[in-house]
């Protein structure tokens, strides 16, 4: 038989109490009931903890150890049920997330301002990183929850989609192609191509793209991020693409951006997690927020 937390508070009030009565009155239940939770923790104890002598109750010596370990133990116990109950109301708490940095530099901060305003007792770890690290960092478990595009493969991940970003053209303000209202792949052939890094997913799609108009592009140069990309454009060095995500920060940058045809190259944006019905309180109300800022 094991002891339960019902016969531990049991056996602190009445010790505590010295008296069936006044112990039965603090926990609000009946001489009896109170009386066989007694037994039924002496019996797992393996021994008397109360000497039934005279008509006040007093601990034998077994009792008197055993009661400093069970103040402790209910102690323990109720600041462990405290913070797991302050979890759930979301008065304490971290969140990780993992980000492309499409989003995290143009989208995420108004999210993240919200959400501290609705709950400014959860931390936020952020880790802004390319598609392929977001997934990377959620199947391994250093992040709770992801926003990136649609991956190619889901290695036990689940995608939720919420909206659909499509790429566009950035070009210096000064470039011939920046007077035009659209620009097709093709038109953008024949300028120096900023990149982003073989291996990369936009570069995946912007290859293909090229391919599907039937040119070739003239690389310039690789990057690592779309910041140094718009940044490579805005030196007059060439042109690229971006998705539109991009855009408050492109035009920070100064440059001209337009809408890109011939094909059309458009990507679904959503979060991703490892498993929806195992998400941590914070991890759900950030997705119902998330949910509600890119659905409107």
């Amino acid at each position: 038989m094991t002891a339960t937390i019902k016969q531990l508070r049991a056996f602190v009030a009445v010790a505590r109490a010295r008296s069936l009565a006044r112990a039965s009155a603090e926990l609000h239940v009946s001489q009896p009931a109170l009386s066989i939770a007694i037994r039924n923790l002496e019996a797992s104890a393996g021994g008397p903890l109360f000497s039934r002598e005279g008509r006040q109750l007093s601990l034998t010596p077994e009792g008197t150890d055993f009661l400093q370990r069970a103040e402790q133990l209910l102690r323990s116990w109720d600041q462990s049920l405290d913070a797991v109950q302050q979890r759930f109301r979301l008065q304490r708490g971290q969140l990780t997330l993992a980000v492309i940095p499409a989003f995290a530099l143009n989208r995420l901060p108004p999210l993240v301002a919200a959400f501290h305003h609705q709950h400014p007792k959860i931390d936020i770890v952020l880790e802004d990183v390319v598609m392929e690290r977001v997934v990377q960092t959620l199947v391994e478990g250093r992040a709770e929850l992801g926003i990136s595009f649609r991956p190619d493969q889901l290695p036990g991940l689940e995608f939720m989609p919420y909206a659909r970003d499509r790429f566009v053209a950035v070009t210096p303000e000064d470039h011939p192609l920046a007077g035009r209202q659209s620009l097709r792949w093709a038109d953008l052939a024949a300028s120096p191509f900023i990149a982003m890094n073989r291996g990369s997913a936009i570069r995946r799609w912007t290859d293909q793209a090229f391919a599907r108009a039937g040119r070739e592009a003239r690389f310039l140069c690789e990057a690592n991020q779309l910041s140094t990309i718009g940044q490579m454009v805005r030196a007059g060095l060439g042109v690229s693409v971006v998705p539109s995500l991009c855009q408050p920060q492109m035009c920070g940058y100064g440059l001209a951006i337009k809408t890109l045809t011939a094909p059309v190259v458009s990507q679904e944006v959503g979060a991703l997690v490892r498993n929806r019905e195992a998400l941590s309180s914070p991890a759900r109300a950030f997705l119902k927020l998330l949910s509600a800022q890119l659905q409107s």
